[in-house]
């Protein structure tokens, strides 16, 4: 296997906060989990080996991304 070249950042909340405080670049997590979760198979933990939960999670960003993809686009935009 290769080895990806991903930055790591950790977003640790400060002790004087209180109440709701929106954490820079969280959104970004949230909205990738929430796309795996539209896929049916990743919804429950079925995989029992993670080079399966893998693939499965590799499907589901192929298809995400060929439904991208294929959608027409507006007129005026490239």
């Amino acid at each position: 296997m290769g080895k990806l070249a991903l930055t790591l950042e950790i977003v640790k909340r400060t002790d004087d906060m209180t109440g709701f405080v929106v954490l820079p670049r969280r959104w970004v997590a949230e909205r990738t989990f929430a796309w795996f979760m539209n896929s049916r198979r990743l919804a429950r933990d079925y995989e029992t080996l993670p080079p399966s939960s893998e693939a499965v999670i590799r499907w589901s960003i192929v298809t995400r991304m060929s439904r991208h993809l294929a959608r027409p686009r507006a007129a005026g935009r490239h």
